[in-house]
């Protein structure tokens, strides 16, 4: 008998775990784990359009990681277990703007900013107690955090040590993704080198110590975020991941061993076909590229393993409710596009910070879909749609175009149509892709084209072509302000005491020779994990160990351009 696609699919389902669930419809009709033709692409099959498992969610469904972070840890950890305790299943932590730029609490341009858009961090104390009481071993963490990224990492991992946890079975991600900052968040502390360097200790480091956990998160969500389209949205981080990628290779690294240590973060946006056709180009580009030009032979090396966030920027102030269907449906489009993990909006969050009974909405979002809809019954369920896939594949080949525009701005002649002559030029240590990247942030050309797509969807909604209900169309409204959260003065002026006492009762010698160790490596260019660590341990400052690494390597300005 002649092996077809499907037959090859139906032995990798036989063979996989499924959930022990109910996968009837409302009406109790059987329906088929997965549906196409005999030689059609399946789910779990190169390229991956389709989803990484053949199972799709029947052997597990998407994680519920919703992101929180406001006011001091204590504050922050009250609702980690408030998230746990409802049904979600891992964390994400949003860090407030003095720690996202590496500044302690105390700090002069801190004032007026500590605890306001996430949780202040300013030593590995803070962390212990934004973790208490919840086991690191066991919960899945991510952390949206790039500049100071790795010390932040540090700060966990001696958290996680002075719980008792066996650090070298953590699992979680780290955002670290320094690219997308130079190209749409503008949250760096060093110039890219440095940075990148510090990216290529923290991937030789977990490789070696910490095998589960993905150091790095490649992220479009702040791309899009910042008025890209979607197709910019897929090519610039796809873009980005391979450079990080070429750094990998860089450094002598097994791309079947630290390949799976990246994954994505993606928005979903309102727009519901686009988005479910970009997840779906996302992993097939990824899947190829990874294979041809990058060498990787395994599956998991080739999967593009992502987290989704809803679109913030699709909220509204005005009738703030009507953001709980935005989200409900920017939430659907994720899950039909296979995502492997899911944070939903606040209906407040363009306002403030999520309160507690609309972050409880967010949550419930979720389960809604998974527990009732029957969405998770069928891998999937769209592939075969004509629309879909004509809109996939359209997708696909703006984001080819967009790639070969980023060799080109690196001087490569070649073209994403020539993946053996790609990997030959990686094999050189040509790294093409990522010059071309760092070409593009000196040009400012990533800043100009999302400015020229988010000015052009602007206009259409200034005219009327665009509509968004309750902003330009629908605006009567019986509904009424919201209750926001506000974080009160006082968590700034509580932290930056805590703080104070905890410098006077640490041992400063020990700190300092800590620090200069660190700084000695960093001359020698020796990896910067283990001497960052050591200075965490001394309860060295979030902003003490970023200073003295500016001390070295300088600050990063982004040029003036008009």
């Amino acid at each position: 008998m002649t092996e077809t696609a499907r037959s090859r699919w139906q032995a990798r389902y036989d063979a996989s775990r499924t959930r022990d669930a109910d996968f009837t419809t409302l009406s109790g009709l059987e329906v088929a784990p997965a549906y196409g033709t005999e030689d059609s692409e399946w789910p779990g099959e190169f390229p991956f359009t389709r989803g990484l498992y053949p199972t799709g969610y029947r052997g597990r469904t998407w994680t519920i990681r919703q992101f929180a972070g406001f006011g001091n840890a204590r504050q922050t950890n009250e609702r980690y277990r408030m998230i746990l305790g409802r049904g979600g299943g891992g964390l994400s932590v949003a860090f407030d703007m003095p720690t996202l730029m590496g500044r302690d609490s105390d700090d002069p341009r801190s004032l007026g900013e500590v605890g306001h858009c996430g949780v202040a961090i300013d030593s590995a104390a803070d962390m212990e107690v934004l973790f208490d009481g919840i086991d690191l071993g066991d919960v899945t963490t991510s952390m949206t955090i790039s500049g100071p990224a790795v010390p932040v990492f540090c700060m966990m991992l001696v958290a996680a040590e002075r719980a008792g946890v066996d650090t070298t079975t953590l699992n979680g991600t780290l955002q670290t993704d320094i690219f997308k900052e130079y190209i749409a968040q503008k949250e760096w502390i060093f110039g890219p080198e440095p940075h990148l360097k510090l990216i290529g200790d923290l991937m030789e480091y977990c490789a070696a110590n910490i095998p589960a956990y993905k150091p790095l998160s490649v992220s479009g969500y702040h791309i899009r975020e910042a008025g890209s389209t979607a197709a910019q949205e897929l090519a610039f981080t796809l873009a980005d991941g391979f450079g990080y990628v070429e750094l990998g290779l860089s450094r002598g690294l097994d791309v079947d061993v630290f390949a799976p240590g990246l994954s994505f973060f993606f928005d979903a946006h309102v727009d519901f076909f686009e988005e479910i056709a970009k997840f779906r180009a996302a992993r097939r580009i990824w899947a190829r590229w990874m294979r041809d030009v990058y060498g990787a032979t395994t599956d998991k090396a080739q999967w593009l393993r992502f987290h989704t966030q809803t679109a913030g920027v699709s909220l509204t102030a005005q009738q703030p409710y009507n953001n709980v269907v935005r989200t409900g449906i920017e939430a659907l489009s994720a899950v039909l596009g296979g995502t492997n993990s899911l944070h939903t909006n606040a209906l407040d969050e363009t306002l403030a910070l999520p309160s507690e009974q609309a972050a409880e909405i967010a949550l419930r979002t979720q389960q809604v879909i998974m527990e009732e809809t029957g969405v998770v019954n069928v891998a999937d369920p769209l592939g075969g749609s004509w629309y879909v896939e004509a809109l996939t594949d359209r997708l696909e080949a703006e984001a080819t175009a967009i790639f070969d525009k980023i060799l080109a701005m690196g001087g490569s002649s070649l073209t994403s149509d020539r993946p053996e002559a790609l990997a030959e030029a990686v094999r050189r240590g040509e790294n093409p892709v990522t010059r071309g990247l760092l070409r593009g942030i000196e040009e400012g050309w990533f800043m100009s084209e999302i400015a020229e797509a988010a000015f052009q969807y602007q206009t259409a909604l200034e005219k009327g072509d665009k509509r968004i209900v309750g902003v330009n169309c629908h605006e009567e409204s019986v509904t009424h302000d919201l209750e926001i959260l506000r974080v009160s003065h006082e968590v700034e002026v509580d932290q930056v005491r805590t703080l104070d006492a905890r410098r006077q009762g640490r041992d400063d010698a020990a700190v300092r020779a800590a620090l200069a160790g660190m700084v000695d490596a960093a001359r020698a260019d020796a990896n910067l994990i283990e001497p960052m660590l050591e200075a965490v341990r001394a309860e060295a400052t979030l902003g003490e160990i970023c200073d003295a690494l500016r001390g070295l390597w300088g600050e990063y300005r982004e040029p003036a351009r008009f």
